[in-house]
């Protein structure tokens, strides 16, 4: 029986699209696949010459790796709403951290699970194989890399940089560029997904960078998330999050007007998330956050501000290649009408309250 796959570690997911298992013997038994491999369900067929064969389409299974295969050394700047259970997750999985936040006191729960600190985000570069970083604007991302004590100053060829916060291309391609010139890869690997993916290791990851990199912090990759793309080229990972995000502000907007409607209309908008959610128009967002809307209330799993900052990113990102976004446009000015109702720190559904001061 032969089992054709890439033995190498960290290059599990090569660019070949089937993994297959051959048989001399349509009778003969399969032994058992490696525990690290989890294969989804595929009916076997025969092929040529009664050859058993098992296809596993590419990216249909994940890598569960031991803690010894990971990288020996992990960073992680930024403990903040996404930072910290992304962080949490890989000490679970056995990963060797140091972490890093302006404010000590939120790394202490994650000191106290196993990780160790470093005072600066430079430091932590020098001390780690692999440096990750959630940074919540592309400001603090500049800084952290480039700054005074910035990463750059800790790294040095043979290690990496994975900046999973949400910024501009322009700020991406800057960052990567400062990088590579200590001879250190970089990969830009934004989220989709907010605070419960975030804890159940369930978020999406866009990538894009330095394919090398990519495929060795792959595995780390599989802790903190449920998928993973890689897009190509530096720019290409912020370029897709900026239009996901763009897309689910657009989406609250409309869903709080529906609901607001709803109730001016006579109708019992929690019937309406009901409706909503058993329809072609279902979205976990709607089921999540629709009841707690109605009640006004609005924990936060992304902040506002946050959402705001990415609707402008995206329309900037539309201006750039001429692209009208005129309800992308709206939605954002709505977001701004409620940052300045003192709702920044609020959830970004808190934006109704934007539409209920207009009634």
């Amino acid at each position: 029986m032969t089992l054709v796959c890439r033995p190498t570690y960290g290059k599990l997911l090569s660019s070949a699209p089937m993994l297959a298992i051959t048989s001399p013997s349509p009778s003969a038994l399969c032994p058992p696949l490696p525990s690290r491999l989890r294969l989804k369900a595929r009916p076997f067929r025969f092929g040529t010459g009664g050859l058993l064969a098992l296809s596993v389409p590419f990216r249909a299974f994940s890598v569960s790796a031991s803690a010894s295969e990971f990288p020996e050394r992990i960073g992680f700047l930024g403990m903040g709403i996404m930072g910290t259970p992304m962080t949490h997750n890989l000490i679970k999985a056995g990963c060797n951290i140091t972490v890093w936040n302006r404010t000590k006191s939120r790394c202490d729960p994650l000191i106290s699970l196993g990780a160790k600190y470093k005072a600066s985000p430079e430091e932590v570069a020098a001390s780690c194989d692999i440096t990750f970083a959630m940074l919540s604007d592309p400001e603090s991302a500049v800084e952290v890399a480039c700054g005074t004590h910035g990463v750059v100053n800790g790294l040095s060829p043979g290690k990496g940089y994975v900046d999973v916060s949400t910024v501009d291309g322009a700020t991406s391609k800057l960052i990567s560029e400062h990088i590579k010139a200590t001879g250190a890869l970089f990969l830009e690997a934004p989220v989709s997904g907010s605070k419960k993916p975030a804890e159940d290791g369930q978020l999406i990851f866009l990538t894009a960078g330095d394919k090398a990199l990519y495929e060795t912090v792959s595995p780390l990759l599989d802790i903190m998330g449920k998928s993973r793309f890689y897009l190509g080229d530096v720019g290409n990972g912020a370029a897709m999050k900026l239009v996901v995000n763009m897309i689910m502000g657009s989406m609250m907007a409309s869903f709080s007007e529906g609901l607001l409607l709803s109730k001016k209309v006579g109708l019992d908008p929690n019937v309406l998330v009901e409706v909503v959610s058993q329809g072609a128009i279902s979205t976990p967002m709607y089921k999540l956050k629709g009841p707690s809307m109605v009640q006004s209330h609005y924990p936060t799993a992304f902040p506002l501000k946050h959402q705001q900052k990415d609707m402008r990113l995206a329309l900037g990102l539309a201006e750039s290649v001429c692209q009208s976004t005129p309800i992308a446009a709206a939605a954002n000015e709505l977001y701004k009408v409620a940052k300045s109702y003192g709702l920044s720190d609020e959830d970004f559904s808190a934006v109704i309250e934007a539409l209920k001061a207009k009634q």
